[in-house]
């Protein structure tokens, strides 16, 4: 009897630890299209959908109905960030400027962009490790397959899900998480 609430209490212990040590969505500064820090600690509250995004992909037309549901549902408790990357076949192969220009003239973006990053790979940024990796975040693995893969951050800053980039921003697995 002993011997099994010792295992209990350490269980526990460990436990406790794991969930304490585990990094939120909001510990992160990541750097905005314009090269500022973007404490995404402000978007406590809020979900967000994060997204990398990419100008020369299949998908890339996903940016209008993106920003048709950052208009819609975009409000004190939901947004979008984009993260523009380049890790599959050079689709994304512009500076920060001539994403952010693209990302205006065809598909009139208003949500949050940010700087260019990897979002896999031995260069993968610091929130893309998080967000892919359960080691990391406590709740699942995610590898990034493609562009356009979104990630569904709750208002506490923890990751609930993710869809894969064939998956539509209107989908309803997303939209019903807006609403919910």
């Amino acid at each position: 009897m002993k011997k099994i609430n010792i295992s209990i209490i350490i269980f526990l212990l460990t436990m406790t630890i794991l969930a304490q040590s585990t990094k939120s969505f909001h510990d992160f500064i990541v750097k905005d299209i314009y090269g500022n820090d973007f404490k995404l600690s402000s978007l406590k509250g809020k979900k967000v959908l994060v997204v990398n995004t990419a100008s020369k992909c299949g998908f890339t037309p996903q940016y209008a109905d993106l920003e048709k549901l950052y208009k819609e549902f975009g409000n004190n408790n939901f947004t979008i960030i984009g993260f523009p990357a380049n890790n599959f076949m050079g689709q994304e192969p512009g500076s920060n400027e001539e994403i952010k220009s693209f990302c205006q003239l065809n598909y009139g973006v208003t949500f949050p962009m940010m700087e260019k990053i990897s979002v896999k790979g031995k260069d993968i940024h610091p929130l893309y490790s998080w967000l892919t990796q359960k080691k990391e975040n406590g709740i699942m693995d995610a590898p990034v397959k493609w562009n356009f893969q979104k990630f569904l951050i709750n208002e506490n800053g923890k990751l609930v899900d993710y869809a894969k980039p064939k998956t539509k921003p209107y989908d309803d697995k997303i939209v019903n998480w807006i609403k919910n």
